[in-house]
């Protein structure tokens, strides 16, 4: 049986954008994974570890019938497959595949967290998700509501890279 969910990708290491769409074909390439929908992608400042370029970030919509650690596991051999090395936590990264939604399950583990556990208090997470569907219910509140409860200031970091046409776009998310 195929199941909806939510991905997020992530890339600071130069060809960015090459990263995402090679993470989005191995996606495709698995038998029990079809990408249903991507998110524009966004060019985002680095949280956390702020020494670092900025980031390309989306969100797809897949439909699959692996299990969540199955999922987890094909998300981490694409990362490593297509050189992400975790030296340094929210350090650079080729690639970064977080699973934030799976078929509107909860989940509480160490290494597996659904909904993924900071996504709410996140613009470059938040923006990219609402282009597929700000009425998902994240803890009982919309991806539509927990983007009007944050500050001003995290829109800031936030810029709209290119649309879904493939034409690259420059400036700021505008709410």
């Amino acid at each position: 049986m195929m199941r909806p969910a939510y991905i997020a990708l992530g890339s600071n290491i130069e060809p960015r954008y090459d990263w995402l769409q090679s993470a989005i074909q191995h996606l495709n390439k698995h038998s029990d994974i079809s990408v249903e929908s991507q998110s524009e992608i966004y060019e985002t400042e680095p949280v956390g570890y702020t020494d670092q370029g900025n980031f390309l970030n989306m969100v797809v919509k897949i439909e699959t019938s692996l299990a969540p650690f199955e999922l987890l596991s094909y998300c981490q051999n694409i990362e490593t497959l297509l050189g992400r090395k975790r030296e340094i936590r929210f350090g650079p990264r080729t690639v970064d595949l977080d699973i934030l939604l799976y078929n509107q399950e909860n989940m509480y583990g160490e290494q597996l967290t659904i909904p993924h556990p900071r996504m709410e208090k996140r613009a470059f997470v938040l923006i990219p998700l609402a282009d597929l569907n700000d009425q998902l219910v994240i803890r009982g509140k919309t991806v539509k509501e927990l983007l009007s409860q944050l500050p001003q200031q995290d829109y800031k970091g936030v810029a709209k890279w290119i649309d879904k046409s493939g034409v690259g776009e420059s400036g700021p998310f505008v709410n």
